[in-house]
């Protein structure tokens, strides 16, 4: 496998840079966050592709994986629904931040966000999570060791925004579709189809 440990080690690094710039109180105002979200995601996808980790085999799109990732995707998209009630009750800070991720997304078209979302955003942010980190994990150290690590990592390199909920999210969604991909590695495009519907759906056309 090219790359091998010092590939992934470097692109998780990377991803952990990157969401430092986006996250990052610091770089507020500075960059854009939804084209600089694009041009991360997509660089991270092409990384993991280059370095080897990605499974072509499973980069197969069919009826099945579009009908499965929908049904991930209603089913994760109800949960958070229901998260955000029962945080709303536990956390009196719960609906502010919240509302602080949807300020993101303020003044900018939602054809436009839509389009990135569910074509490059999502489907890349997959590809590299679970198609290359996780499946490099697995290969080298197991498959349960792939999952929770790689859940882990996809949850904390949220951490630049310094808002519990999203880092608490982040980890909810980690673990469901690390779990997915550790049940049904064969599925990859079911997990990516699901990750792109729901993040279109929680982020514009249905937000929580």
């Amino acid at each position: 496998m090219r790359g091998g440990l010092f590939g992934l080690v470097f692109s998780v690094v990377s991803a952990f840079v990157l969401w430092g710039v986006l996250f990052g109180s610091w770089f507020s105002g500075v960059v854009d966050f939804w084209w600089a979200m694009f041009f991360s995601t997509v660089f991270l996808c092409v990384s993991g592709f280059c370095l080897g980790g990605v499974d072509l085999s499973c980069f197969r799109l069919g009826v099945r994986d579009v009908v499965w990732g929908v049904v991930i995707a209603v089913c994760l998209w109800f949960v958070f629904w229901l998260g955000d009630k029962v945080a709303g009750c536990l956390f009196g800070f719960a609906r502010g931040q919240v509302d602080s991720i949807y300020l993101l997304k303020e003044g900018r078209s939602p054809w436009l966000l839509s389009l990135m979302l569910l074509l490059f955003i999502g489907p890349s942010e997959e590809l590299f999570w679970r198609g290359y980190v996780q499946r490099v994990l697995s290969v080298r150290f197991g498959g349960d060791v792939g999952f929770v690590v790689c859940s882990l990592l996809y949850g904390f390199v949220h951490v630049w925004s310094c808002n519990f909920m999203l880092v608490a999210a982040a980890l909810t969604a980690g673990v469901v579709w690390g779990g997915l991909y550790r049940l049904f590695p064969g599925r990859l495009m079911s997990i990516v189809v699901s990750h792109a519907l729901w993040d279109v759906a929680v982020f514009v056309w249905f937000p929580i």
